[in-house]
């Protein structure tokens, strides 16, 4: 691009003037000086085409190094996937399909693009031993997070935990704890509010970065399990359905929900309502993270009092995946006092015959598309004061 404008050098010869032919060939023209001037411009040029070089190399550097560090950090976060960790590509690919840290920095749109990337090959290249991922959202502590230690105890391997609080919130647990190093990056949650899809879509993601995570269930921290970690694990990854509560009845609390500005996407007969706490396995987990337009809709339109947190993947699923879905919840809660919330028990209520109603309440239920009474494996509401009587109970009926 320099070339272009080379200089050029002019002889100062045979111009006439007061000097005649003879002496000018007596003393012929010198071109000392202009060839000075000209090396000059030469060497000018010359340092600014090299300049503009190495100015280019750099910046072409620079910004293929930020292509691919964006781009890497997208596939493999350093602080996910420990960048820094020695090992070389064996141990690479071990922190790619089981990453060993939660930390990243992608946005919610790179996450969920990153959490629903699906292989296509039909088998794993590594010993896979199928997961059960533990998705805990709430606002601060986790009061019950003893129980739930003692019911992981002994079962390392087979479970994931993952924990979506207040963005600046720090568990204070021990070391030794299931919940130790197990926050995601989170938002803010507002209750009823499409934030709350937002958490659950965040938590199923982040736990799809786990390979090995198999089926995925969503709990809060007034949650308490109702088996042993054997029976649940069994109960879930044998499944050939995920438990999504599904319905749709004439009430304001219901159908009075609907938007018919959601049509013609959503139609009325197609309007689904559930309890929150959701069981999903790996295919549906993928599908409802992978989805923006519905829940573009949902966020949209499903607003003021509309809840989309208990109608946007009950909808969802109903519309694309019915055949996949239990249509039940197996987390049991009581809404037998009635209003906005379910009842919460506390210390008092806590007996074994208590334990015994909630497993055996009389509901029957389809376990692979065969009755059973084991309908439920998680209870809720319970509060902190309810931790004590609890722990008494898990060497005798609660079994871990």
């Amino acid at each position: 691009m320099w070339g272009e404008s080379k200089p050029m050098l002019k002889s100062r010869g045979g111009g006439g003037g007061a000097v005649g032919d003879e002496e000018s060939d007596f003393f012929p023209p010198t071109p000392r000086k202009d060839w000075s001037a000209g090396l000059l411009k030469l060497v000018t040029a010359t340092v600014i085409f090299m300049g503009g070089v190495v100015l280019g190399l750099s910046v072409s550097g620079s910004v293929a190094r930020y292509y691919y560090n964006s781009h890497a950090e997208l596939f493999f976060p350093s602080a996910t996937y420990g960048a820094g960790d020695c090992g070389g590509p064996r141990q690479a690919f071990k922190a790619f399909v089981h990453p060993p840290h939660l930390a990243h920095s992608m946005s919610d749109e790179e996450l969920f693009w990153r959490a629903s990337l699906v292989p296509r090959a039909d088998e794993f290249p590594f010993q896979r031993v199928p997961k059960v991922a533990f998705l805990f959202m709430t606002r601060g502590p986790l009061p019950f997070a003893p129980l739930w230690d003692k019911f992981f105890r002994g079962h390392q391997g087979l479970y994931s935990v993952y924990v979506h609080t207040l963005p600046d919130y720090k568990l204070n647990v021990s070391k030794s704890s299931a919940f130790y190093g197990r926050q995601i990056p989170s938002e803010e949650v507002s209750w009823g509010s499409i934030t709350l899809v937002d958490a659950e879509k965040r938590l199923l993601a982040n736990a799809l970065l786990d390979f090995s995570n198999e089926r995925f269930i969503l709990l809060s921290e007034s949650c308490i399990p109702v088996f042993n970690f054997p029976t649940v694990y069994e109960y879930l990854i044998n499944s050939a359905h995920s438990f999504v509560e599904s319905y749709n009845i004439d009430t304001p609390q219901c159908a009075g929900r609907y938007n018919r500005r959601m049509a013609p996407h959503i139609l009325p007969d197609q309007w689904r309502k559930g309890s929150e706490w959701f069981e999903l396995n790996r295919e549906l987990a993928v599908q409802v993270v992978a989805d923006n337009k519905y829940y573009s809709i949902f966020r949209k339109h499903c607003r003021p009092s509309c809840y989309p947190d208990e109608h946007y993947i009950p909808t969802y699923l109903h519309l694309f995946h019915g055949s996949l879905n239990a249509n039940r919840t197996i987390t049991w809660v009581d809404w037998s006092r009635g209003g906005p919330h379910p009842a919460r028990y506390g210390a008092s209520s806590i007996t074994p015959e208590f334990i015994q109603a909630i497993r055996n309440n009389g509901t029957q239920c389809t376990y692979n598309s065969k009755p059973t009474s084991v309908c439920y494996l998680f209870a809720r509401k319970f509060a902190p004061s309810a931790l004590g009587p609890l722990m008494n109970l898990t060497s005798t009926v609660l079994d871990f």
